[in-house]
């Protein structure tokens, strides 16, 4: 077994393979400091790095010393001035009071110095998403699909120098050398077997001379052989790759927030602080994956990335009218044969009379059969109304494939972001 040890440093001179190890064994503290930045940040920065800090007691290292009591030796290089028996003074100012420091003694309080270090955006980012995924991910079919991988496919005699197979050219010279030089090494060879007969006939002058003309005449074909190119461009072989169409895990999440009257200011900003770290989740994590923004009050439209999370429309409330839009995009766009369809909702559970049986109804009969997986988000502090209930009806169909979580306060989000999201078995 081989190991591979990457020991070139980075940009300041540190190991990365040592930083690594270090991220690794503060790993709980970083991801609390990941957690605090979600909960505090301003949307815009939610996504950088930042400084992480650790008390002095965690980074201390254990080691080993002698217990108390006890009779040994000790041995101190150096020592001129004294000898087994002799006092040492204690130092003026020291254990009595008497410091030197500057400022006023306290008899109350106690603290540690902390280690504070920088993470940055890709460090904080892998942090910030570890173990989670979307659930229930399957490849779908070959058709249309977009993605490709590349792969060998034997050699070719053209392609670019960096393709070049430098074996397998050597190999193909030296088998046309071999080829092209058979008829003089087989003269070669006879011409040997001449000269052998005749030194072992008895010496005389004739035999002398033809030996001398063999000898000639191998010399020459030598020369030929040599004179024969050592590589040429027909040598030449490179390696074959080509694209070949592989699977793909094609995905779309449907991001569809409630914008209505009854989502005030600060619910909003929790509804879009939940959405923005979904986005970003999605975008590092998947390849290929679409994102449809659906916003809603009375009525329901697609809207891009911008309008999603800064547009500041209002009205009323109705929530079957963004997942009649999202039932029409999947049937027109996302055919379920070729597509992982996910769907997460945000809303404050406000909904106009009546209108929360039309969604259990729109759910039940043309999302959850073709989705991978819906998240319900309630943001509330009071007590769910008809939507949250009409919606717990439908998780004890779909238990797999159908979550609800609620939110109350800004430190709730990224927990419950980890909740819907986490690995499953």
């Amino acid at each position: 077994m081989s190991y591979i040890i990457d020991r070139r440093l980075n940009a300041k001179k540190k190991s990365t393979v040592n930083r690594q190890r270090f991220l690794r064994r503060y790993k709980k503290h970083i991801k609390r400091a990941v957690e605090d930045a979600v909960n505090n940040r301003s949307i815009r920065d939610i996504d950088q790095g930042g400084q992480v800090s650790i008390p002095s007691k965690d980074i201390s290292e254990p080691i080993f010393h002698h217990g108390e009591g006890g009779v040994r030796q000790r041995v101190f290089p150096g020592n001129k001035d004294f000898i087994t028996g002799d006092e040492i003074k204690r130092p003026e100012g020291g254990g009595g009071g008497g410091g030197s420091g500057q400022g006023q003694a306290s008899n109350q309080g106690e603290g540690e110095d902390e280690f504070t270090f920088q993470i940055n955006q890709e460090e904080f980012l892998n942090f910030m998403f570890e173990d989670l995924e979307l659930p229930y991910m399957i490849k779908k079919q070959l058709r249309d699909a977009t993605s490709f991988e590349t792969r060998r496919a034997g050699f070719t005699n053209v392609g670019s120098p960096d393709k070049l197979n430098i074996i397998r050219s050597l190999k193909a010279a030296h088998a046309r050398r071999i080829a092209l030089s058979g008829k003089e090494r087989r003269k070669v060879r006879e011409l040997k077997k001449e000269i052998e007969s005749l030194q072992a006939r008895l010496p005389d002058e004739e035999a002398e001379q033809q030996i001398s003309r063999f000898n000639e005449e191998i010399e020459q074909l030598q020369k030929r052989i040599k004179r024969m190119p050592f590589i040429d461009e027909f040598d030449l072989k490179f390696n074959n790759l080509i694209r070949t169409p592989v699977p793909s895990s094609k995905a779309v999440m449907f991001c569809v927030m409630d914008v209505s009257g009854s989502m005030t200011q600060s619910i909003k900003d929790i509804a879009k602080r939940f959405f923005i770290l979904l986005y970003l989740f999605l975008t590092r994590s998947y390849k290929h994956i679409e994102v449809v923004f659906v916003r809603h009050h009375t009525h329901a439209k697609e809207v891009d990335e911008e309008e999603f999370f800064y547009s500041r429309e209002t009205g009323g409330t109705i929530v079957s009218s963004a997942l009649n839009l999202s039932a029409e995009i999947i049937r027109d766009r996302y055919p379920a044969g070729d597509w992982n369809i996910y769907v997460a909702q945000a809303s404050d559970g406000d909904n106009w009379d009546g209108d929360s049986h039309i969604c259990k109804q729109v759910l039940e009969q043309q999302i959850l059969p073709l989705v991978q997986y819906f998240a319900y988000v309630e943001i509330t502090t009071g007590p769910h109304q008809n939507l949250w209930l009409e919606y717990e009806q439908i998780r004890e169909r779909f238990e797999e494939t159908f979550a609800m979580q609620t939110i109350v306060e800004p430190t709730d989000i990224y927990p419950v972001f980890r909740k819907l999201f986490e690995k499953k078995e």
